[in-house]
């Protein structure tokens, strides 16, 4: 059971730095029509993405180090 909870904060902390990149810019999609709209998105909404992304990456990596090193 503790592995799928190690598994959960690991997705997290994924999801929170992907939010980040994503949110900055950095993530790319290849079809035209899909980046339009990603980019109108992305322009409109990311002051909060990029604090979400940090925080969550930020908490989810804090939890990794207590668990991995306690």
């Amino acid at each position: 059971m503790q592995y799928l909870g190690l598994l959960f904060e690991i997705l997290l902390l994924a999801l929170g730095v992907y939010l980040y990149l994503f949110a900055r810019g950095l993530v790319k999609v290849k079809d035209p029509e899909r980046a339009a709209r990603a980019e109108a998105f992305r322009t409109d909404n990311a002051t909060w993405m990029r604090l979400l992304g940090l925080a969550l990456a930020a908490i989810m990596l804090l939890n990794l180090l207590v668990r991995l090193g306690g």
